[in-house]
């Protein structure tokens, strides 16, 4: 249990810094709550929540985008692989 929320919380300060501390706590577990996507079978995903400024800000922190039109699933796994750098 204390390993699972050590590294949740240094995950979330990383974040954070990322971010240039510009969003609370609340509002970063929040805006990742929120960023949901519906599977398309055989075409690939369409984001289902309301861009923000906080969806910008990790738009423009991590260098992609999800929230213009249809993710491929080749790209959503993309993502993936960028985001565990």
């Amino acid at each position: 249990h204390f390993t699972t929320c050590f590294m949740s919380l240094i995950i979330y300060r990383l974040l954070e810094k990322k971010l240039g501390n510009k969003f609370s706590c609340s509002e970063i577990i929040n805006g990742l709550k929120e960023m949901n996507f519906y599977e398309i079978k055989g075409e690939g995903y369409i984001p289902t929540y309301t861009r923000t400024e906080f969806t910008d800000a990790l738009h423009e922190s991590f260098g992609f985008r999800t929230d213009y039109e249809i993710i491929k699933k080749t790209l959503m796994k993309q993502f993936f692989s960028i985001t565990k750098k």
